[in-house]
């Protein structure tokens, strides 16, 4: 048996679309996405993208990113956080972790906040590890207080809630979704940024077709550029995809839940292994992370050995050449990041994972715990 880290389902439904798109149909797949997203989220606008990288990087064009500006985010995400910052000859901020959630450390945020009330200060970007949200209502407070904006990364939390309302329509000034993420490529390419704030979106939508505007009663060919975009735009086979994925979520966050749990009952006493927490009931398990108290490598090439895929989320950023050289960061700058990075490892979890599957990973990870001293 080969467990990959993770697999794409094709749906009915999917084909049913892609097929509107080859045959010439007049629907618009694009703007029916829109449409539907802003239902399911329960926001005000979305605006697709070619895939979340592009929806991060129009973020940061529609609030006005400048040189020198500062954007803080969690030293624990994707490089696309700090990429999309540096585009812009702004800087990133980075700042420790949660120990439990391996989202940002919101005290330390906040520390820093307090400490570095500046202008410049432009953002905060805050990831959902494996979809699990910080305290958003704190979150808003320190917005607030310290008059920065919030762009939420959920990238991996499509579709998960927070006190019972989705993330994307809360009090983030932008969100911005993956429908492709990190490690769990699907077959398209897609992304979203979605907001409640007028000018944000007038913006965005302004800029995301290279700020080219046109009369309403002139000819196709004539038009302006009033700004400097870029074409930011999602084809109509990948958003026509990419409806069939968002009718099958809800569905697929409650099969991901349930093989959370035959992990964590599983694997609750298996020496070694400690499993994520699982009191949060509105956690969608996009990831499964565990930590594995000795040489997390080793146990992952014992695992793929028994052809079994595991991912890593993720490498801090202080880890990573250009960071570490750029900024002059040091290896213990960031300790939890640090001591969370030589432990975790994502164990596959997907909607379309059979029973027998999830327990023959179980099987091998006990097998495999066993010969640890």
């Amino acid at each position: 048996m080969k467990i990959p880290f993770y697999k794409y389902v094709s749906t009915r439904e999917a084909h049913s679309n892609v097929s509107d798109v080859l045959d010439g149909e007049d629907i618009n797949q694009v703007e029916e996405l829109e449409n539907e997203f802003v239902k399911y989220i329960g926001a005000k606008y979305a605006l697709a993208t070619s895939h979340g990288t592009s929806a991060l990087h129009l973020a940061m064009l529609a609030l006005d990113l400048k040189r020198g500006d500062k954007v803080v985010c969690s030293v624990n995400t994707h490089p696309s956080i700090p990429e999309v910052v540096r585009h812009f000859d702004a800087e990133p901020i980075f700042i420790d972790i949660d120990i439990n959630t391996y989202n940002i450390n919101l005290d330390n945020l906040e520390t820093y906040l307090e400490d570095n009330q500046s202008k410049k200060l432009k953002a905060v970007i805050i990831t959902h590890v494996g979809g699990q949200s910080v305290d958003l209502e704190r979150i808003y407070s320190i917005a607030k207080i310290y008059d920065v904006k919030i762009v939420e990364d959920a990238c991996e939390a499509l579709g998960a809630t927070y006190k019972g309302q989705k993330i994307g329509s809360l009090g983030a000034d932008i969100t911005c979704f993956d429908f492709s993420p990190h490690l769990k490529k699907n077959i398209c390419n897609g992304g979203m940024l979605v907001t409640n704030n007028d000018e944000i979106i007038a913006r965005a939508r302004l800029l995301a077709t290279h700020a080219i505007v046109k009369e309403d009663n002139a000819l196709d060919y004539i038009y302006n550029v009033i700004d400097i975009g870029n074409d930011y735009s999602l084809s109509q086979l990948n958003a026509a995809y990419i409806r069939a994925q968002i009718q099958d979520q809800d569905k697929n966050i409650r099969r991901q839940q349930e093989i959370a749990k035959m992990y964590s009952d599983a694997l609750s006493q298996t020496p070694h292994i400690k499993i994520p927490d699982m009191n949060n009931k509105e956690h969608p398990f996009s990831l499964y992370i565990v930590k594995i108290d000795k040489n997390r490598d080793s146990f992952a090439i014992e695992l793929k050995n028994e052809s079994i895929q595991t991912g890593l989320h993720y490498i801090p950023l202080h880890l990573l050449n250009y960071y570490k050289s750029k900024y002059n960061l040091r290896l213990n700058d960031f300790p939890i990041a640090l001591k969370s990075f030589q432990q975790i490892l994502s164990l596959p979890i997907y909607p379309s994972m059979e029973d027998k599957e999830v327990k023959f990973v179980i099987e091998k990870i006990k097998k495999i715990a066993k010969t640890r001293v």
